[in-house]
């Protein structure tokens, strides 16, 4: 049997993976999935993506998510 200490372990570090189960219980939508938008962006940076992308191989918008997070992340912690 799996003690209290290992569930609370296993939950904080798959949080997000159980809090997509739970939005999916409430709305039946799954947050795992990528959504398309339409964004607008600068020139200036859109070239810098085209020169990241060749660089790394990595599709812009790969690129973009992963700024994104990189942000949300820093904004999140204290």
């Amino acid at each position: 049997m799996i003690n209290q200490k290992t569930i609370n372990n296993l939950i904080k570090k798959n949080k997000e993976y159980f809090d997509a189960f739970e939005n999916y219980d409430k709305t039946g939508e799954w947050l795992i999935s990528r959504k398309r938008i339409d964004i607008t962006l600068d020139k200036r940076i859109i070239k810098r993506l085209y020169l990241i992308k060749s660089k790394t191989k990595k599709p812009i918008s790969r690129i973009i998510e992963e700024c994104i997070k990189n942000e949300l992340n820093k904004l999140a912690s204290p």
